[in-house]
């Protein structure tokens, strides 16, 4: 089987798991028991479809499968929360559409721009697998799984204050949180260009320092969570006296790129590329700036 054959059958495989899977969570959510918390149906249901692509990542021993569930759900899940809101304010749900919209297009496009199939899983997964020993099953469900899904969900509760609260709050806010949505997501949009076109024509054991890339080992990630801070002001918006708690999914997020997602690509890097220690001096780690002067 050809590789582009063998991404096609890979795709439409993960693409019948996700179908699946939001099968089932309508289900849930149309003959559930009903908690009388919109929010709560909904994280339960998201709970049980995130269930179900575990048990297709564990069949197909590749728990990459849930790659993806991270940008495919957070639009549903607005979605469904507007289509329960007759009361919500439609421009400001048109403009969180829009961003959220934008923000899952760019995310799930590179997402299959740099899937080569499920011949291939995120090296991260196997060695939180190995590590756990026996508590391998525990550790793919919880933590490969469950706790992703469950830390978007804390991040899009912003967003379900917006859709879910009447009137039209503080429209500035509103105006502002939309233009750093769409400049945040562009900017990762801006380093995923980049980056692909280092990767497709780079030598190796070369270091991407060009671009958005030489003012910022990692400005995806700075832009994701721009992103999440644009959501949270959203919420603080439309609801302004619950501004104390909107802002725990994006620093959760922050907490999770700092603390987990960055040190452990920065450790992989300078094992695999003894130049990547010469960038790390110049380059600033996350919030973008101009370079350093390379030593002498």
């Amino acid at each position: 089987m050809t590789a582009q054959r063998s991404k096609i059958t890979s795709l439409a495989i993960v693409g019948a798991a996700y179908a699946v899977a939001l099968a089932a969570a309508a289900a849930w959510l149309g003959w559930g028991p009903d908690t009388g918390r919109l929010w709560l149906d909904t994280l339960i249901a998201d709970v049980v479809a995130t269930v179900v692509v575990f048990a297709f990542s564990r069949a197909c021993r590749n728990s990459s499968f849930y790659d993806a569930y991270w940008s495919v759900v957070p639009p549903l899940l607005l979605a469904y929360w507007w289509s329960q809101s007759p009361d919500a304010d439609a421009l400001r749900c048109a403009l969180i559409a829009v961003a959220v919209g934008y923000w899952a297009v760019r995310l799930t496009g590179n997402w299959l721009y740099a899937f080569p199939g499920l011949h291939h899983e995120d090296w991260r997964y196997p060695m939180f697998r190995e590590r756990a020993g026996r508590w391998e099953f525990v550790v793919d469900l919880v933590a490969i799984h469950l706790i992703p899904t469950l830390q978007v969900f804390l991040a899009m509760l912003p967003v379900y204050i917006a859709v879910t609260t009447p009137g039209e709050g503080w429209m500035w806010l509103t105006a502002i949180a939309f233009v750093l949505a769409v400049a945040a997501v562009t900017l990762e949009l801006a380093a995923d260009v980049q980056m692909h076109r280092f990767v497709a024509g780079r030598a190796p054991g070369e270091v991407m320092d060009r671009g958005l890339w030489a003012w910022s080992r990692h400005p995806n990630y700075f832009g994701e969570c721009g992103f999440w801070v644009a959501l949270a002001l959203f919420g603080v918006a439309a609801s302004p006296e619950d501004a104390w708690w909107l802002f725990a999914g994006a620093a959760a997020m922050l907490a999770m790129f700092l603390g987990a997602s960055i040190p452990m690509m920065e450790t992989r890097s300078l094992q695999r590329r003894p130049g990547y220690q010469e960038v790390v001096d110049r380059v600033s780690r996350f919030v973008p700036r101009p370079p350093r002067k390379a030593r002498v």
